[in-house]
C-alpha cells in the first residue's frame, strides 16, 4: 500500500525552471522518500501558450492558405522513420539526428525534416507528381538560441512539387511563394540568396578540388554568411586538405553576388566555367530562371550569391534561403561567446536569426529509395523535386519583435462577444439557460463567444470576466428587457459609461456583426494587422 501526495505548484508559462520537491509515492522506514528534480522543458524546447499561440497559429493559416492557392495538398507523416532512411542525407549535419533506443528490433530516430520524409513517401508510395504541402514539427540537436527561433523542436512548413516539368518552371514558383509567403506576414525587409549546385561544383571543378571533396568544400563555403573569408579559407587549407592556390581560385568566385543578370554576365565570360560541363549547364538553367523571376516580379527580393552552398548533401540544382538583417549573428558575437558559461543552455547572445526560409532542387533524392522494396512490391522512379522550408518559430521571433515594439492589442483567446445578464431580487434565477440559447444563436452564425458558468453572476464578475478575455462586444439580458423580446449591445473597452444600444433579441447576430467590423482597423482585425505588419 503506498501513498501518493505531491506539491502545489504554479508554473510560468515563460518555460523558467523551478526545482521542486516531490513526495514519492513508497515509504521508507516509515516516512516519505523525498525526491529533487527540476521542473522545465528539455534543452532547447518551449512551452506555447496564450498570446504566442495565438500569432503561431496566424502563422500556420496564413501559410496554409497560400500553399493552397498554388494547389497544394497536404500529408503527414510520422515523427519518427527508420535510421536508415535519414542516413547519409545530410552530410555534416548528420550528427545533429536524435537517434532513439531500440524498440523491438527497429532502429528509428526523430525526423530532422520534412524533406527526406516526403521523398520516402513519394517512392513508397509509386507517386510520379504532386504539389504537397506540410506543416510539422522536427527536431534538431543543436546549440538553441531561444530568443532567435533556433531550437531543438521546432515547426518547419513546406511546399514541394514532384514531378517531371520544364526546366525551372516549378522553381520560379517555389521563390514566388517564398516571396508570397514572407510579404504576406509583414515579412518585407528580406533578401533571398540563391545560387545553382551545378554553378557551384564546375566552380570547385575548374579550381582544382577533386570530386570526392566537392561536398566538403560546399561546407565550409557555406558559413560564409557567419564567418571572414580568411577563416573559411583556414578551414579549406589547414582542415579539409586543400592547397592554398585551389582556396584562393575558389575566393575569387564565392565572393561574387547581384543580380541574377549580373553575376551571370560575369560568369558566362569565364572560358573554363564556360566549358564545364556542369556548371555551363547550371548557367543555362540561372538564364531561363530570370526570365521567369521577372514574369513573377520578384527579381528585387534576389541576390546571386555564389557563396551561397547549403550544407545539406541532397541538393543538386537551385539553392536558396531568405535572410534579413536579424539573420546574422552581433557584430561582438566571437566576444560574447568566449565569455559564455560552458553550460549555457542559450546562444541567443551570440547568434542570429540565420535564414528564416530556405530549400532548393533535390532530384535524386526520391532516386536513393526508388530500388527499396514498396508496399506495392514494385520499385520506384526517381523524381525530381524542388521545395521551400519556412521556419515559422525563426518568423515569429520577427513577429514578436514587431508585436513588443508597436501597439498591437493581441487577445489570448478568440471570443468576440461576451453575454452577460442583469437583474437582481425576487424570483431572478440569473437568465443562465438564456444566456445559452443567446450563445447558441451566435456560435450558429459563426461568432465566437461565452458567458460565466454561473447561475446568478455577480455583474462586475462578468465585466470582469469579459475584460480579462478582451471581448470587443458584450452582450447584455436585462431582468426587465429580455421577457419584452429586448436585450442590449455594447462596445466594451471604449471607456465610454453607457448601456449599450437596444435591440430586438431577433436582431442580435447582425447587429454583432456590424459591432464587431465597426470595432476593426479598416475592416481588419489586429491579429491580421500583426502579422501583416500592417
Amino acid at each position: 500500500m503506498s501513498t501518493e501526495a505531491t506539491s502545489a505548484i504554479k508554473v510560468p508559462v515563460s518555460g523558467k525552471s523551478a526545482n521542486v520537491s516531490e513526495k514519492k509515492g513508497s515509504k521508507k522506514n516509515g516516512k516519505i522518500e523525498q525526491v529533487q528534480f527540476t521542473l522545465k522543458t528539455p534543452k532547447g524546447t518551449k512551452d506555447w501558450a496564450d498570446k504566442d499561440m495565438v500569432i503561431r497559429e496566424g502563422i500556420f493559416n496564413s501559410l496554409s492558405q497560400l500553399f493552397k492557392r498554388h494547389g497544394g495538398v497536404t500529408i503527414d507523416t510520422p515523427v519518427f522513420e527508420l535510421r536508415e532512411i535519414l542516413a547519409g542525407k545530410y552530410g555534416e549535419d548528420s550528427k545533429l539526428i536524435y537517434n532513439l533506443e531500440d524498440q523491438g528490433g527497429e532502429l528509428t530516430s526523430l525526423r530532422y525534416d520534412l524533406t527526406v520524409p516526403f521523398a520516402r513517401f513519394v517512392a513508397m508510395n509509386g507517386i510520379s507528381q504532386i504539389k504537397r504541402y506540410h506543416i510539422a514539427k522536427v527536431y534538431r540537436r543543436d546549440q538553441p538560441a531561444m530568443t532567435k527561433g533556433r531550437m531543438r523542436e521546432f515547426y518547419q512548413c513546406d511546399f514541394d512539387v514532384a514531378g517531371s516539368h520544364d526546366p525551372m518552371v516549378p522553381d520560379a514558383e517555389i521563390l514566388a511563394i517564398l516571396v508570397e509567403g514572407l510579404t504576406g506576414l509583414g515579412v518585407t525587409d528580406f533578401k533571398i540568396k540563391l545560387n545553382h549546385r551545378k554553378i557551384l561544383d564546375g566552380i570547385f571543378q575548374v579550381c582544382g578540388v577533386k570530386d570526392e571533396d566537392v561536398r566538403k568544400i560546399s561546407s565550409a563555403v557555406d558559413k560564409l554568411d557567419k564567418l571572414p573569408w580568411e577563416a573559411v579559407k583556414k578551414e579549406m587549407c589547414e582542415e579539409k586538405n586543400q592547397p592554398e592556390e585551389v582556396a584562393d581560385k575558389i575566393g575569387e568566385f564565392v565572393k561574387l553576388n547581384g543580380s541574377i543578370e549580373e553575376i551571370l554576365s560575369i560568369l558566362t565570360k569565364n572560358e573554363l566555367l564556360s566549358n564545364n560541363p556542369s556548371a555551363a549547364e547550371g548557367l543555362k538553367e540561372m538564364q531561363i530562371l530570370d526570365t521567369y523571376a521577372k514574369a513573377f516580379n520578384i527579381t528585387s527580393f534576389i541576390s546571386f550569391d555564389l557563396s551561397l552552398a547549403r550544407g545539406l548533401d541532397y541538393y543538386t540544382g537551385l539553392i536558396y534561403e531568405a535572410v534579413t538583417a536579424q539573420s546574422a549573428p552581433p557584430k561582438d558575437a566571437d566576444q560574447k561567446k568566449k565569455n559564455a558559461k560552458t553550460d549555457d543552455e542559450d546562444a541567443s547572445e551570440y547568434v542570429g536569426v540565420g535564414s528564416i526560409a530556405a530549400g532548393g532542387r533535390y532530384d535524386n533524392l526520391v532516386g536513393m529509395f526508388s530500388g527499396a522494396s514498396r508496399s506495392s512490391g514494385k520499385a520506384g522512379a526517381s523524381i525530381p523535386c524542388v521545395g521551400i522550408s519556412f521556419g515559422v518559430e525563426r518568423i515569429f521571433s520577427l513577429i514578436k519583435a514587431r508585436l513588443e515594439s508597436q501597439q498591437f492589442k493581441v487577445r489570448p483567446t478568440s471570443t468576440q462577444v461576451y453575454i452577460m445578464a442583469f437583474g437582481g431580487g425576487e424570483g431572478w434565477n440569473g437568465f443562465l439557460a438564456e444566456r445559452m440559447a443567446i450563445a447558441k444563436k451566435l456560435w450558429s452564425a459563426g461568432i465566437e463567444c461565452e458567458y460565466l458558468y454561473k447561475a446568478k453572476a455577480n455583474p462586475r464578475k462578468q465585466f470582469d470576466a469579459a475584460e480579462k478575455s478582451g471581448c470587443p462586444v458584450g452582450v447584455i439580458l436585462g431582468k426587465e428587457e429580455y421577457p419584452q423580446g429586448k436585450l442590449r449591445v455594447k462596445l466594451l473597452g471604449t471607456g465610454e459609461n453607457d448601456d449599450g444600444e437596444l435591440i430586438d433579441i431577433d436582431d442580435v447576430v447582425e447587429v454583432v456583426k456590424s459591432k464587431l467590423k465597426d470595432g476593426n482597423v479598416d475592416g481588419v482585425d489586429e491579429v491580421t494587422r500583426l502579422l501583416k505588419g500592417l
